[in-house]
């Protein structure tokens, strides 16, 4: 598939998601970026006007308009660059909205333009007493619900990255390539929680085109080139044993991390942005063109962060759920027509057509699955 269908097919996605998108408005006339108790974040390529510097504890929502030319994330930031909440693929012109629970403390807000380096950063101090939402038993068991499936995905991960590790090291292309997609399915089920942890998610999983420049390149993406593209995985030995160390430590780090409900809701969500601007496009896997595997795991991985809030969203709105099922349930239909023997088609495979159906059918599980952040906050 030529670059120009790539992009053509990037824009087409993008534009399907804003159009389903509750969450869009056009900016300057942007009810939502308006609406009381909202903090308003005005981002270009080079500001990041953040309504306010203070906060009140509990949580709080960011409305985030982009008025520039690049698409940009929001993120904000606890010490040590540990990621609180984040909103990623901020179309220009469009707003988009973030809920954040945030205990008393120092943070730093950052819009990416680009979605690349460190960020235009703000401080934001948050104070005061509140009742964190894991003080009510369903959403404090929907967490513990949710970590139990990260532990199980992390725990695998760690197996399957060490196998793929080992191929590179003794040089078996054929076996690591096999190894590449099966190491990252559990990679991207867990990756709202590995996204956490500061620089270790571009450490394992950055894009060439996510670097900034004189940024070092490691990582699953550098190995992937060297296998399909220079075809030699020869001085790969140093990247691939940082790889499995960094990916040791994403899952001590997040078999310990104390997560809150909205990283279930947001997570969910964010893994189907992931697919709609990513996996959809072809820019992910981008040599291997192995997208499908990260597509059916995104999907996974979203639906157990649904599913463990299944008790409370049953009880919150019972016809947010019957929608939710039967958006799954037809996402999974659609991605199921690509399987092939225990893997998936290759992206380049797929028509320009089978590529619609699934932006489609991702897109129109991403509106309702935006509805279940407001219900766990409120």
């Amino acid at each position: 598939m030529s670059a120009i269908t790539r992009l053509a097919l990037g824009a087409l996605a993008l534009t399907a998601l804003a159009a389903c998108s509750a969450e869009t408005a056009a900016p300057g006339g942007d009810a939502a970026a308006s609406a009381p108790g909202k903090v308003t974040v005005a981002a270009s390529d080079t500001a990041c006007e953040v309504g306010v510097t203070e906060l009140a504890a509990g949580t709080s929502t960011f409305a985030i308009t982009n008025a520039g030319s690049k698409v940009t994330e929001f993120y904000v930031y606890a010490p040590g660059d540990r990621v609180m909440a984040e909103v990623e693929n901020i179309v220009p012109g469009l707003t988009r909205e973030l809920i954040a629970e945030l205990p008393a403390g120092t943070y730093e807000t950052a819009c990416k333009p680009g979605m690349v380096g460190k960020g235009i950063r703000n401080a934001l101090t948050v104070a005061g007493e509140h009742k964190p939402l894991t003080a009510d038993a369903a959403l404090a068991e929907a967490t513990a619900s949710y970590k139990r499936y990260v532990k199980t995905q992390s725990d695998t991960l760690l197996v399957k990255t060490q196998e793929f590790v080992d191929a590179v090291k003794a040089g078996k292309i054929d076996e690591a390539k096999a190894l590449f997609p099966v190491a990252r399915t559990y990679w991207e089920r867990i990756e709202p929680v590995a996204e956490i942890f500061g620089d270790l998610d571009p450490a394992i999983d950055a894009r060439e085109a996510d670097l900034a420049e004189g940024e070092e390149w490691t990582g699953f993406h550098k190995i992937e080139k060297d296998l399909w593209i220079t075809k030699d995985i020869s001085a790969d030995g140093p990247i691939a044993d940082k790889l499995i160390t960094d990916v040791k430590t994403i899952v001590e780090k997040s078999n310990a991390a104390e997560l809150t409900p909205l990283n279930l809701a947001n997570g969910a969500k964010e893994l189907l942005d992931e697919v709609a601007t990513g996996k959809i496009t072809g820019e992910e896997d981008i040599w291997s063109h192995t997208d499908l595997w990260d597509f059916a795991a995104n999907l996974a991985g979203s639906k157990a962060a649904v599913q463990s809030l299944r008790p409370v969203l049953e009880e919150r709105d019972a016809a947010l759920v019957a929608t939710l099922d039967e958006k799954f349930a037809a996402a999974e239909t659609e991605l199921g027509a690509h399987q092939k023997g225990d893997g998936w088609r290759l992206h380049d495979e797929l028509s320009k057509d089978e590529l619609k159906r699934l932006s489609d059918v991702i897109n129109a599980l991403a509106e309702p699955i935006s509805k279940i952040a407001p219900l766990v906050a409120h």
